[in-house]
């Protein structure tokens, strides 16, 4: 028993097990064959094995043949694990139940205790803080203004400015274990936070008071994230990993739990009560609760109950690569959490994007564990189907941050019939939970008539409820405390990590070699550019060229060390964006007690270093002898092992920088100035003996200058460099040394390996100690109006406020018009109010609509023989104004193939088919004109504010006879009818990080295309991913938009049944792009109804069951092949479809007397107009963008004052060949690194805006010339402002002369430069398809500039061969009109005998008389990048639809 004790303790995890919380595993057990004499021979050999051995043994019976056999459970593989489960739950739906039951069974026969976990909450208040109104728009005033204050009220010397904002208020409850719990509310109302207070995930930045216990212990007695999970609502992982490895790692990371000593106290009692398991359910258990495993069951159990095994081996992607659905990611999230061994669920909306079939089904089986299991959840959803709802045992209903029902479901009801409200017929009760505590939709559910109605605030609601009779019992309960003895020992887990310390690392290890194959692309991309980057350098510098006779000849050897050295440097600084790109999933997996910090940063270093040394080698091998450096192999090696060490030293720095930044933005800004001090000062831009007294001190720390000093030393010491100068004593190796402040010591190349290496592990330590204890930076939340912050406010004291600005009588109004949406008072009133504007009703018909794509590869590969794929096959319709069409089937029927070719947005593919308006054939250029198209993705520009958005919207859509005062009266019109008043002044910000939520972004971009008055509108799934109450919003929205006498056609996804009731038609796709109905639904869908029951076979749908869902069940693929129908058929032989062909036939035609739409140009405003408008709101975008502006403008003007500090009155001397290098070396530093640092800044901000380009262009807004106006116009006063700041500070502090002319010259080339940089990383972006890959392309090409701006080899040093490249370099130009207008023209005497002008003239090449020239090649270099934006722009699409 020895071995057994040891493992037992080994593995003694006091964690909550989760097998048997793990689901319903569903097991079919082999009762009924007669046991095999053989088979119980096997069993008794088992038993008597010692626990440890007999723990991982067991009888696997042989699929083929039938045998039983005794295996080692620890190699089991994954087609036998996967045999076993088919065995045990072959149907996830049915099986998981019964297979959870015989595992509840066999634990209850030895009467063994599962361990429980109730978690309470008492008097929970939670606070954040904010800036409200105009004060919390980030403009670059307030912006600097906030850094200021900031930094002054850490001093205590001013208060702050924030106002603390109640998040949640007194909350106080009990969540039992067995149960399963639905939290329901409005947004905003404090789900997220309530489920975060209880898993124990707060954030610091918030002001919490109350106590959450678990079995009575307080939150510090344990570790909450290992006895608990919390399962987000932002799906993030790792793009590159399939579905099943995420979830693997997951398993692998937070172990089994106490499962294993679980499963040793259970055969133990079975073998004293001689009882024998089935044999797969044994098999099953013993596997799940090994640790160590590389792939466990359970991971393969979690995705076969998840529905995930289609896609298991799918990669979850991201931006850059396609990967699974966004359902099937939100599943993946639920997955990760579920493998683990934690025993309380915390989930926070789950079902985000999936069906609701998809969403019934996780549900059902997460219950099925919960009540065989006893395990805790909460749940919190948005649109509940009411089937899903009725899953639920209990109900939380919160409302601005207040529980207002906390008990079992079945009295919810009559709680709120008690207060007075009644839920209809035929209504989701989640729906109706949700709606009825706001303020729009309370009233329509009164019952008591003969008492007038007044509103009833949450806080009301949940006063009244402490005296119902479910919150009395609450209450006592939570007055007695939780017997502490009855906590089972393994319920509470007190380890940090789930395995140990070396199971960890192994897993880390094995998951960062994946993603570097998977990321291979990155590696060989890095080696081609190496590779071509050494052929130009060997070309450049080769050996025939370069002799060893002179002075002149060393500091070329120089040039070609230090650009080696550079190139061996930032070869590692793609590490910063893949590094940062990982962070934020790092960052969930630390937060959840994953691994360490160390066990994810040994990993990506060690790894590393074969990369290391074979693009090192390859360097080195390619480019030394070419070169003609000294012969002796020696040297060679020693060269080879010090930018091993240099480029080791590099990627470590950048993945520092990169944890420290947290952001591209940052990291790049910080980043860079990190490397401009180690740059300028490493000793080749800035002689030693040159650099100031002040600055000293970063050149001993300068990485860099003990790699030039290596190299250096390594080179000029050799044989060859022997020669002695004439006229001293010192051979030409040792003078080049000397004149760069070089010390000629051969140690010195020790010196530096040692310090290279010091510095790498200084940094990995740093980079690990970044990752442990800084935090990912918050998102902002939307601005908060002075009247919400009040309203907040009103709901903690309880005195309900009028909203200022408007009148009480004109309030009541409005509730009791929004009331229901086809109320008669409602619908009057919307006919009168969407006519300011006129506009001509249209239909729109189409007849036999074909759709096809090229065949996709892997298809053909399959063997599939046609050479087209129809997506659409033959559909007919005509959608005709003032009736709302839905466009309804299951996913992957066509929806939005439909309406893109309808609405002329698709870019490939091949149509065939005939589309009219109003009768006359379809024009696009016209069409683009009266039709509106929502998308499915809200894509706007982040950075204006939504009362902009409509305006500008408005100004580039509306005819141009609309006079502006009108035109604000409309949009002021649509801003009613969308119901975006109160957030007039709200900035949009970026979809998942900040600015609006997702259902005021929907209505955005629905008034976005209202205010264009189109007379079609077209919707993709304007509902999905929004909770009942936002989608009853943007629902009303819509039914008002159609009352206007618009066409409206909506996909739609999944629809409750009161949004299914508020359509007009339906048109029903099959898979397959077939139609199987189109036609009118009739109240309550009877006509649909009657429809489908009419076909044989179909099921009757049950009472009180939503039509929406039950059409797509009876039609689904399965019931065609169970009732042999094709459906699509069965409609073409209808009565209904030969209605339909002759309502096609009749609409078809044009109406007599009416004409064919015309406009006078393609679009509404002209191109002036267009222009203007695309300024205006890049001005704003701009102003509005302190990351970008501010930041940019910031690390200018700190960059000018460093550089001046740096180079401090150099610009007038002028004795030695030196002084020459070291001004122009200023100016080549500065021109490098702050042009790199304008194109890459600029770059994202691009590629965001041309998302939105996409659509307004798509919209007819303009034409792609404005846009690229508008980008390209309000750089230049932006750069025009950071050249000046940097101008003065450095001409002045540098000491160039100070003449009228040269300080024009000197302004000039720096703007056009900085102007040109700009321009080509807008370039970069307008011919990539993303930002990521403008920046990998980008870089190839500053590597070049560098190297032929003419200060590492001089213009009349580089080999004919090689000329052209130097004439075709901007930055080779900048330098020439920089060091030509201030030099070129200098006659003082230098130490050499020959003038300043002279010099500059012999060694570089450079003409006074030549400047006026260089001007215009500089200002040619910017129009040409300026232009080839505006160009690619226009040609280049790439949203591919």
């Amino acid at each position: 028993m020895e071995g057994g004790d040891v493992f037992r303790v080994s593995s003694a995890r006091i964690s909550s097990s989760n097998i048997w919380r793990n689901s319903g595993r569903d097991i079919f057990s082999r009762s009924s064959v007669e046991e095999d004499d053989e088979e119980a021979l096997k069993w008794a050999a088992i038993e008597k094995l010692p626990t440890n051995l007999r723990l991982e043994r067991g009888i696997l019976t042989e699929e083929t043949t039938g045998q039983p056999r005794e295996i080692d459970i620890k190699n089991l593989d994954l087609v036998e694990k996967r045999n076993l489960l088919e065995r045990l739950v072959k149907i996830a739906e049915e099986d998981n139940e019964k297979f959870l039951l015989k595992l509840k069974n066999r634990i209850d026969r030895v009467g063994l205790q599962l361990p429980t976990i109730e978690v309470r909450f008492e008097h929970l208040n939670v606070d954040a803080e904010a800036y409200v109104g105009g004060r919390a728009l980030p403009t670059i005033l307030n912006f600097l203004v906030n850094i200021l204050e900031g930094s002054l009220n850490y001093l205590h010397l001013v208060p702050s400015r924030k106002i603390p904002l109640p998040v949640l208020h007194d909350v106080s409850g009990i969540i039992k274990p067995g149960r399963m719990t639905l939290l329901l509310g409005p947004p905003s109302s404090g789900k997220t936070t309530l489920l975060l207070a209880l898993a124990g995930k707060l954030g610091s930045g918030l002001k919490v008071s109350g106590r959450v216990t678990y079995n009575g212990h307080e939150m510090n007695e344990f570790v909450p994230q290992r006895s608990s999970a919390y399962i987000s609502q932002n799906d993030l992982h790792i793009g590159e990993m399939t579905v099943r490895e995420t979830l693997a790692f997951s398993a692998r990371c937070q172990g089994v739990g106490a499962s294993y000593e679980m499963l040793a106290e259970l055969s133990r009692r079975e073998k004293e009560a001689n009882i024998k398991p089935d044999p797969d359910l044994d098999i099953y258990m013993k596997a799940a609760s090994l640790e160590g495993q590389e792939a466990s069951v359970v991971t393969e159990y979690v995705i076969k109950i998840l529905g995930l095994e289609v896609c298991a081996d799918t990669i979850v992607g991201d931006e850059m690569f396609r990967g699974i659905s966004g359902g099937q990611k939100k599943r993946v999230t639920t997955g990760e959490m579920m493998v683990g061994p934690a025993r309380a669920l915390f989930m926070d909306e789950i079902s985000t994007g999936l069906d609701s079939s998809t969403t019934f089904q996780i549900v059902n089986s997460i219950r099925q564990s919960i009540h065989i299991l006893q395990g805790t959840s909460v749940i919190s959803l948005l649109q509940p189907a009411p089937e899903t709802y009725d899953l639920f045992d209990d109900i939380i209903l919160l409302s601005d941050g207040q529980v207002v029902y906390q008990g079992p479901r079945e009295n919810v009801l009559e709680f709120f019939e008690y207060m007075g409200f009644k839920c209809p017929e035929r209504k989701g009760v989640a729906d109706f939970l949700q709606e009825v505590t706001s303020m729009k939709d309370q009233e329509q559910y009164w019952t008591k008539r003969d008492q007038p109605y007044s509103f009833i605030t949450s806080r009301e609601f949940a006063e009244a409820f402490q005296s119902f009779h479910i919150g009395k019992q609450l209450g006592d309960e939570l007055s007695t405390p939780f017997d502490r003895s009855k906590s089972h020992p393994h319920a509470l887990t007190t380890k940090k990590f789930g395995v140990s310390k070396k199971e960890l690392l192994k897993a880390c290890i094995s998951r960062e070699y994946l993603l570097m194959k998977r990321n291979s692309f990155v590696y060989i991309f890095k080696m081609t550019q190496l590779i071509f980057m050494a052929s130009i350098t060997m070309t450049l510098f080769l050996r025939t060229e370069m002799p060893k006779k002179t002075f002149v000849d060393g500091t070329i050897f120089m040039g070609a060390l230090f650009f080696t050295l550079v190139m061996i440097t930032f070869n590692g600084f793609s590490e910063l964006s893949l590094s940062i790109l990982k962070l934020p999933v790092f960052y969930k997996h630390r937060d959840l007690l994953f691994f360490p910090a160390w066990a994810y940063s040994l990993p990506t270093w060690v790894l590393k270093i074969p990369v290391t040394i074979v693009e090192v080698a390859t360097w080195v091998i390619m480019t030394y002898y070419v070169i003609g450096f000294d012969s002796d192999p020696a040297r060679f090696f020693k060269q080879m092992v010090l930018l091993i060490c240099i480029h080791q030293m590099s990627s470590a720095l950048f993945r520092f920088i990169g944890s420290l930044g947290r952001n591209i933005i940052v990291a790049n800004t910080f980043g860079s100035f990190g490397l401009l001090t180690i740059f300028v000062l490493g000793g080749f831009i800035l002689a030693r003996d040159d650099i100031r007294g002040w600055w000293i001190w970063c050149y001993w720390f300068s990485p860099m200058m003990y790699g030039q000093n290596g190299m250096a030393v390594n080179e000029f010491l050799g044989d060859s460099w022997n020669k002695v100068l004439p006229n001293s004593t010192d051979t030409i190796g040792v003078s080049v040394l000397k004149s760069r402040g070089i010390f000629p010591e051969a140690y010195w190349y020790w010196i530096a390996v040692g310090v290279s290496i010091g510095y790498m592990f200084l940094f990995n330590i740093c980079f690990t100690l970044a990752l442990e204890y800084l935090n990912p930076f918050g998102n902002p939340q939307a601005v908060l109006s002075e009247e919400s912050m009040a309203a907040r406010k009103a709901m903690k004291t309880g005195h309900p406020i009028e909203l200022s600005a408007r009148s009480s009588s004109e309030r009541k109004s409005e509730v009791r018009m929004s009331s229901r949406v086809g109320s008669i008072n409602g619908s009057n009133q919307n006919k009168k109010r969407g006519m300011v504007l006129p506009f001509v009703p249209l239909s729109i018909t189409f007849d036999n609509i074909r759709y096809a794509v090229d065949m996709p590869q892997e298809m053909k590969a399959q063997g599939v023989a046609q050479d087209r794929l129809e997506l659409l096959k033959g559909v007919s319709g005509a959608f005709r104004p003032g009736v709302l069409t839905a466009l309804m089937g299951i996913s992957g029927a066509g929806k939005t193939t439909l309406m893109d070719v309808l609405a002329g947005r698709k870019t490939g593919g091949y149509i065939e088919g005939a589309i009219t308006i109003s009768g006359y054939p379809k024009k696009q250029e016209t069409f683009a004109r009266i039709a509106g198209y929502c998308e499915q993705t809200d894509i706007h520009s982040p950075h204006v504010t939504v009362y902009e958005s409509l305006q500008y919207s408005a100004w580039l859509r509306l005819p141009p006879e609309v006079d502006s005062a009108t035109r604000e009266m409309f949009v002021e019109e649509v801003m009613e009818l969308v119901e975006l008043v109160p957030l007039k002044e709200a900035l949009v910000g970026l979809p998942g990080v900040n600015g609006l939520s997702t259902e005021q972004r929907k209505r955005l971009t629905i008034a976005v295309e209202l205010v264009a008055n189109p007379s079609i509108i077209f919707m993709d799934e304007p509902t999905s991913g929004l909770d009942a109450r936002a989608a009853a919003i943007v629902m009303r929205t819509v039914r008002n938009t159609v009352d206007t006498g618009r066409t409206v056609v909506c996909t739609i996804h999944q629809p409750s049944i009161d949004i299914f009731d508020a359509f007009d038609e339906l048109f029903l796709l099959k898979r397959g792009g077939e139609e199987i109905y189109v036609g009118p639904l009739g109240r309550h869908s009877s006509h649909l109804i009657k429809y489908f029951e009419g076909i044989d076979g179909v099921s009757k749908i049950k009472d009180g069951y939503n039509p929406a869902t039950w059409m797509l069940e009876v039609t689904s693929t399965g019931q065609e092949a169970a009732l042999g129908v094709n459906f699509a058929e069965v409609y073409k032989n209808s009565e209904l479809y030969k209605r339909n062909k002759e309502l096609i036939n009749e609409s078809s035609k044009p109406i007599p007397g009416s004409s064919d739409i015309h406009f006078r140009s393609q679009y509404s405003q002209s191109f002036w107009t267009q222009c203007m408008a695309c300024l205006w709101k890049q001005n704003w975008s701009y102003w509005r963008n302190p990351p970008y502006t501010a930041v940019r403008f910031l690390f200018t003007t700190v960059i000018a004052l460093m550089f001046g500090t740096i180079f401090w009155d150099m610009g007038s001397k002028r004795g030695k060949q030196q002084d020459l290098f070291n001004a122009m070396g200023s100016m080549y530093a500065a021109i490098l690194f702050i042009g790199v640092q304008n194109a890459t800044s600029v770059q994202p901000v691009v590629s965001i805006e041309r998302t939105v380009f996409y659509r307004e262009r798509a919209a007819g807004m303009y034409s792609a010339l404005p846009y690229a106006f508008g980008q390209v116009m309000i750089e230049i006063p932006y750069i025009f402002v950071q050249t000046i700041v940097y101008g003065i500070i450095v001409y002045a502090m540098i000491g160039f002369e100070w003449t009228a002319v040269k300080f024009c010259w000197f302004l000039f080339f720096m703007y056009f430069t900085f102007l040109y940089f700009t321009f080509y990383g807008m370039m970069t972006v307008a011919v990539t398809p993303n930002h990521n890959f403008a920046a990998i392309i980008s870089s190839a090409f500053y590597a070049i500039w560098n190297l032929f701006s003419g200060f590492i080899v001089p213009r009349t040093r580089i080999p004919i061969w090689w000329r052209w490249y130097y004439y075709i370099c901007p930055i080779a130009w900048t330098l020439y009109g920089l060091v030509a207008s201030q030099f070129g023209d200098i006659t003082d005497k230098l130490d050499t005998g020959e003038t300043v002008a002279e010099f500059v003239h012999n060694f570089y090449g450079f003409e006074y008389d030549f400047i006026k020239y260089v001007a215009v090649i500089i200002v040619g270099f910017t129009v040409l990048f300026g232009f080839i934006f505006a160009y690619s722009i226009k040609a280049f699409n790439f949203q591919k639809r």
